[in-house]
């Protein structure tokens, strides 16, 4: 199931994110630049994990990053093109999910080097 969630979430960051990206280029969207940066470096990241990972410290960090990188470029995406946020705080709760999945994928490295 966290492997399906990762390559869903993968594609929709890759593709939206290319999508972000080409409009805050030619537009200068203040607001999709992030959005861009954000869906852009997860969607490999989300790729990787959802082929490959196999400990359940990687299935939580699936699990955090999905759903730090959906709140953060959803709330972005919906600030630019609605003018008003997901909810109050959106994007910091998804920034502090990113860094709490990264910090997983780190632990799940250290873990498996002591087998």
């Amino acid at each position: 199931m966290f492997r399906t969630i990762a390559l869903a979430a993968s594609g929709l960051l890759g593709a939206t994110g290319v999508g972000a990206a080409a409009a805050s280029s030619h537009t200068g969207a203040d607001l999709l630049g992030p959005y861009a940066l954000i869906a852009l470096t997860h969607a490999p990241a989300l790729l990787a994990l959802g082929l490959f990972a196999q400990s359940g410290l990687q299935m939580a960090a699936i699990a955090a990053l999905t759903t730090g990188a959906l709140l953060f470029c959803t709330d972005a995406g919906m600030r630019h093109f609605m003018g008003t946020g997901l909810f109050p705080f959106s994007a910091p709760l998804g920034g502090i999910a990113m860094m709490a999945g990264w910090a997983l994928v780190a632990a799940s490295a250290l873990f498996q080097a002591r087998d």
